[in-house]
């Protein structure tokens, strides 16, 4: 979907038929000023949705950001204003501020994950674990802190997980012919990823020449197993590997020791703490 879009439902979602109290007390034309101040600090992702939104309600509004998009900023920072007529401002009130929090918290919480690895060769990846419509900006916020996207649609690479893995006759298939099946089926024109979750399953993914392999929910111990046993399978740092399942603040640079390339997590969409902002007028 669109950024429009997203915008234009959030904005109906929020003002419905009016906004009924703005319309009544203030005066029509007033005009004014209004700040967007951060309650704590970050990493701000958003600014140019939040002028999206103001514009949308009223194409004159002058918006002024003083930051931009990946910058940090402190508690009590200004990091925009919004100059022009005060219904319209305070009618996108919410939505400039909604909008703000989710994708600055995403942003915020993936440069934590990228500063806890720095100094190795290892990509922090996103999931499709986003809130429903709201991919492709959260996605977007992603990349803001630093991070890197995964798939964004199923239509994008094949993934072989655990259920793919379950729904086959006989039921513990060779996942060597499984990669082979898809490859040939796809005709080559998208990259195969498969998970696994033991080393066995890894030698056999081996075999099949995926493009990346996932280690899922796999102890560190054993990913550095499967990476020795892929340099000595292989001769090489290829396929890529990639670690997903349990990751947190305080593993994650442990993980990224073992010599694998990507780490996907989850907790990136679905953990990151909205981060506070206001819009006073002045």
């Amino acid at each position: 979907m669109q950024v429009i879009k997203i915008i234009k439902r959030a904005l109906k979602e929020d003002i419905g038929k009016g906004d009924i109290t703005a319309e009544l007390l203030i005066p029509r034309g007033l005009k004014g000023r209004a700040i967007i101040i951060a309650k704590e600090e970050g990493i701000i992702a958003g600014l140019e949705v939040a002028e999206k939104v103001l514009k949308s309600l009223n194409s004159s509004l002058q918006f002024r950001a003083f930051k931009k998009d990946g910058d940090a900023f402190k508690e009590n920072e200004i990091v925009a204003e919004v100059e022009g007529i005060l219904r319209p401002i305070l009618s996108a009130e919410r939505v400039v501020l909604n909008f703000l929090s989710r994708l600055s918290g995403i942003a915020t919480l993936t440069y934590r994950f990228v500063k806890e690895t720095e100094g190795y060769e290892v990509k922090i990846m996103d999931t499709r674990k986003t809130t429903p419509n709201l991919r492709e900006l959260e996605k977007y916020a992603v990349r803001v802190g630093g991070g890197f996207n995964h798939r964004f649609g199923l239509d994008e690479m094949i993934l072989i997980k655990d259920n793919h893995i379950k729904s086959q006759i006989p039921k513990t298939p060779d996942l060597k012919e499984m990669i082979e099946k898809a490859r040939k089926k796809s005709k080559g024109k998208v990259e195969i990823e498969i998970e696994v979750t033991n080393l066995e399953e890894f030698k056999q993914a081996l075999e099949g020449k995926p493009d990346i392999i996932m280690l899922d929910n796999m102890n560190t111990e054993n990913i550095r197993k499967a990476v020795e046993l892929r340099r000595k399978i292989t001769g090489s740092s290829s396929p890529p590997l990639e670690v997903s399942g349990g990751i947190n603040l305080e593993n994650v640079r442990e993980i990224a020791q073992t010599g694998i390339e990507q780490i996907s997590i989850g907790a990136l969409t679905t953990r990151s703490n909205c981060i506070d902002f206001s819009l006073e007028v002045r």
